[in-house]
């Protein structure tokens, strides 16, 4: 599987209450482009410092959604979780006009059910999700994360390439970046054991915990 870093991918936020403002507010933050779309026009107006793309749309139908460029999007996220059929219909929309990857919110494990029957990856409530979706998808290494607290996370993700090739000791995250390494990933194994002369391998996941701000600091570098 290629890691090699992508242009930043154009998403499409169709809802933008309060878990597609959370994750319009995230994506448009680090600095990619997104589309977003609600029928409240004070929802759309709020958000409108984020990106040139915010639209009112009253009835979410394809011919809409085609019309605001969702069809260009490579990601599209449909944020409506109550008005169940407003997202299924959403959904098959953003499937029907070949979305690539197309995510939607639910608020019940049925309502959910019937969006995977669509295609859809679903994900479940609501401002805590939409941070986590919006790390998971701005990250070129991110597996999964845990918070601890306000301040720390246990965080999984891929040996980024400048490490593969050296030893635990080399890459020295504790002295660097404040991070101890509690797992990793080689294969079918975990190694919970750590030595520190192991070396890192292409495909090897690590699992660090430490402050959020460290974590984010070596994920930039």
């Amino acid at each position: 599987m290629s890691r090699k870093s992508k242009e930043p991918a154009t998403y499409a936020i169709i809802g933008v209450g309060r878990f597609g403002s959370a994750l319009a507010t995230t994506l448009a933050l680090a600095g990619h482009q997104i589309i977003i779309c609600d029928r409240d026009p004070e929802r759309v107006k709020e958000l409108r410092d984020l990106t040139p793309y915010a639209f009112v749309v009253e009835h979410i139908t394809k011919e809409a959604l085609d019309e605001i460029g969702v069809r260009n999007c490579e990601v599209g996220i449909v944020c409506i979780g109550n008005a169940i059929e407003s997202s299924i219909l959403a959904t098959l929309h953003l499937i029907n006009l070949g979305v690539p990857r197309v995510i939607a919110k639910a608020t019940t494990r049925e309502q959910g059910q019937i969006l995977e029957k669509l295609g859809a990856e679903v994900v479940y409530p609501e401002h805590d999700m939409g941070i986590r979706l919006g790390k998971r998808l701005l990250s070129n290494h991110l597996i999964d994360f845990f918070s601890l607290n306000d301040d720390t996370e246990i965080y999984e993700m891929m040996v980024p390439d400048k490490l593969v090739g050296k030893t635990i000791i080399e890459t020295d995250l504790r002295a660097r970046y404040g991070l101890n390494i509690i797992a990793i990933e080689h294969g079918d194994q975990t190694i919970t054991n750590i030595d520190p002369e192991y070396v890192f391998e292409f495909g090897d996941g690590i699992v660090v915990m430490g402050r959020i701000e460290s974590i984010e600091r070596f994920e930039k570098e």
